[in-house]
């Protein structure tokens, strides 16, 4: 498969591409007549990657991870590591998310409370009893 045919697949653009390949979180493919040409597994490995980054987890840590990862199943404890470490800085941000959903849902309350009223004085104000 070639660089733009991963790039329709996963979203990312083909420099984005050549950067992840540049600072090792892809490893660089096989070339065919100077064009990259990767297997289909590098669809997974890049939706993992993906999924790190929408988790907050910084390149340089992905790096750590992917380099981790080449040197195979010896790294599985520190890659495990990394992974608890993320889903502890997930599960933060979760409860402060919760937080802020819990500020804007009695603040939505108060301005429904706050609009109910006016409806009340307005009618009262017009003589009308809708």
């Amino acid at each position: 498969m070639k660089i733009g045919d991963v790039s329709a697949k996963t979203g990312l653009s083909i420099d984005t591409l050549r950067y992840y390949e540049k600072i090792g979180l892809i490893d660089p493919p096989p070339r065919s007549g100077g064009s990259r040409v990767y297997d289909d597994s590098i669809l997974g490995w890049i939706g993992f990657l993906q999924a790190l980054k929408s988790t907050g987890m910084p390149l340089s840590q992905m790096a750590d991870y992917a380099r981790l990862r080449r040197e195979g199943t010896a790294t599985a404890a520190p890659r495990r590591l990394m992974l608890e470490r993320q889903r502890e800085a997930v599960r933060a941000r979760i409860a402060e998310l919760e937080d802020c959903l819990q500020l804007l849902d009695h603040k939505i309350l108060n301005y429904e409370q706050i609009e109910a009223g006016h409806a009340v004085e307005d009618r009262r104000r017009t003589g009308t009893n809708r």
